[in-house]
C-alpha cells in the first residue's frame, strides 16, 4: 500500500516514529512531497532557535531510510483540485502523483472522503492506521513501540509507559490497543 503524509502527522516525533516503523512491519510504502518536508521544517521554528535545524536532521534521516519516498506533482493538477482549504491541495496533488491508496492526516474536514475518493484516494487518521496495523501484526507493532519507548526513556527525564506516551501523542486508540 502506497500513504501520502501530510505534514501534521510527521512533525510530531512520536507519531511520526510510529508511522514509520508500521511502514516497515507491514511493507507499505511512505510517500511525501518536497513542500510537506518544508512545511515540517518550517513548523519546527516554533520550538526555538534549534527546531528547524532539529527538524531538517530528522528530515534527512528520514530520505535516507526512505530514498523513494518523496514524489513530485505537477501545478496543473494542483490547481485543478477543489478542497475546502485551497493550501491543501498540493497534499492531494501529491497523493495523486505517488499513485497513493490514502492519505495520512489529521484534518479530516480539510479532506474530505467524497472528494478524495473522485481522485482515487482514501484518506485515514494515524490512529486507526497504526491500530490496523497492530490488529495485523500485534507482535510487531509492539516491539516498534517498545523501541520508541525506549528512546523518550533515554531522552526525556520522565518514566513512559506504552499507553502514556502514545496518548500523549494523539494515538489513544493504538495506545490502549498496546497498553497490554
Amino acid at each position: 500500500m502506497k500513504i501520502l503524509f501530510d505534514t501534521c502527522v510527521l512533525y510530531p516525533t512520536v507519531m511520526r516514529q510510529a508511522l514509520m516503523g508500521a511502514c516497515r512491519v507491514m511493507s507499505w510504502d511512505p510517500l511525501w512531497s518536497e513542500r510537506i518536508l518544508e512545511e515540517w521544517a518550517r513548523s519546527a521554528q516554533k520550538l526555538g532557535p534549534d527546531g528547524e535545524m532539529q527538524a531538517r536532521a530528522e528530515i534527512a534521516l528520514l530520505r535516507a531510510d526512505w530514498p523513494k519516498g518523496c514524489v513530485d506533482y505537477s501545478e496543473r493538477v494542483e490547481q485543478r483540485l477543489a478542497l475546502p482549504d485551497l493550501a491543501d491541495r498540493h497534499v492531494l496533488a501529491a497523493a495523486i502523483a505517488g499513485s497513493a491508496d490514502v492519505i495520512v492526516t489529521l484534518n479530516n474536514k480539510d479532506f474530505p472522503k467524497h472528494i478524495l475518493w473522485e481522485e482515487g484516494v482514501d484518506r485515514i487518521d494515524p490512529d486507526r492506521l497504526l491500530y490496523d496495523a497492530w490488529v495485523a501484526k500485534p507482535e510487531a507493532m509492539e516491539a516498534v513501540a517498545d523501541q520508541i519507548v525506549a528512546e523518550a526513556l533515554r531522552m526525556f527525564e520522565q518514566d513512559w509507559t506504552r499507553r502514556g506516551l502514545f496518548k500523549k501523542a494523539r494515538l489513544p486508540r493504538f495506545a490502549k490497543a498496546i497498553a497490554g
